[in-house]
């Protein structure tokens, strides 16, 4: 069996769906991507790519020998985990897994998928919706987003719960560039804050997260009001000094839960990444997901076909993403201080920074390309 010479119709063009293009043309599929949006801007800021993820990049020829430059990467050698109202640092992590964690924009890691992908042949259709019935193929692949169209055709509709949680991103020029810079955690009440660098240093980004009772949008990129950011975050920012007061644009999105879908595949139709296994951002495993998915299935139809390798496909995803969705899901309230079961100092300081990282091995030091 092979890919080769298999008409594909990708549905999505973020990380999952360019990566899985990328991975099927290089093994000689005609693939077509669709994606509504007109071109190729990546919405976002800052993403963590940890072993498990850099390992699919290798594969698929994003990583040159030498190595990402250092406009495109910031290495991180661990993270510093604070109280943030206390301005104590608590703990120093190590990066979990081999090797270290890369911090990258959205926009630098997509650039390289699409680069990939079009020196693999994929033909790009920007400015489409591709809806259920509206394209055809061999195969058939929704790497659609968490609010998948092609979701409910498989597993049926899924309404989305407001996790009790809302996250803030922004991102914040430097001066001077830092290449390689630890990240810092800042817990607080009912709060926790992320800052890392971006582009060798030459960006800070920032995520937190704040707890809610209730919410009723579900848009993930709306505008915030940096004021109102920086009034809510004020206790748990102190040890950043004037960070917050260098945010001019700030953007806020509503943490929604949906489960992992119980049937990812459906005759030649297959789910990937969020659509299959949304999950929340706190194991920074997103991207790395859709990364281990997209070659996985491209392997599996590659060497068994089309419905035994989607079957297979299936079968090897389906466990590993349901661990790691409740992982970040249990993860969601232990950096906030003064709750009962947090345990963000906690856990380090009673089992040890090593040991806590090593416990997540089987998490980041994954590798799919080898699974």
């Amino acid at each position: 069996m092979s890919a080769k010479g298999l008409q594909v119709a990708v549905i999505g063009g973020g990380i999952g769906g360019m990566a899985v293009a990328a991975a099927l043309a290089r093994r000689g599929a005609r693939v077509t991507l669709h994606e509504q949006a007109g071109d190729l801007a990546e919405v976002g800021a800052g993403l963590q790519v940890s072993w498990n993820g850099q390992q699919v990049l290798r594969a698929l020829g994003a990583v040159p020998a030498t190595g990402l430059p250092p406009e495109e990467v910031s290495l991180s050698p661990g993270t510093w985990m604070m109280d943030g109202p206390a301005r104590r640092r608590v703990a120093f992590v190590p990066p979990p897994g081999p090797g270290q964690t890369w911090y990258m924009h959205r926009a630098d890691l997509l650039a390289r998928l699409v680069d990939r992908a079009r020196a693999a042949g994929v033909t790009l259709k920007l400015g489409q919706v591709a809806t259920p019935g509206s394209v055809a193929g061999d195969l058939i692949v929704a790497a659609d987003g968490g609010r998948s169209l092609w979701r409910s055709a498989i597993d049926g509709p899924v309404e989305p719960v407001f996790s009790g949680q809302v996250a803030w991103r922004a991102l914040v020029p430097n001066d001077k560039a830092l290449p390689t810079a630890p990240a810092t955690l800042a817990m607080g009440p009912r709060a926790h804050m992320v800052v890392y660098p971006l582009r060798a240093g030459r960006l800070t980004n920032i995520v937190a997260v704040e707890e809610r009772s209730h919410w009723t949008e579900e848009d993930w990129n709306q505008q915030g009001d940096p004021v109102e950011f920086r009034d809510r975050f004020a206790d748990v920012a102190r040890p950043f000094g004037d960070l917050l007061a260098r945010v001019d644009k700030v953007h806020r999105w509503a943490l929604h839960l949906r489960p992992v879908a119980r049937t990812w595949v459906q005759g030649n139709l297959a789910l990937l990444g969020d659509a299959a296994h949304p999950t929340l951002p706190f194991m920074a495993q997103g991207a790395c997901l859709a990364l281990e998915d997209a070659w996985v299935l491209a392997a599996r139809v590659d060497a068994l076909g089309v419905a035994p390798g989607l079957a297979a496909y299936q079968a090897a995803r389906i466990d590993r993403a349901r661990r790691v969705v409740a992982l970040a899901r249990g993860n969601a309230w232990r950096f906030h201080l003064g709750r009962p079961w947090s345990w963000g100092a906690q856990a380090v300081l009673a089992v040890g920074a090593g040991a806590l990282a090593r416990r997540l091995d089987w998490v980041y030091g994954y590798d799919a390309t080898r699974a």
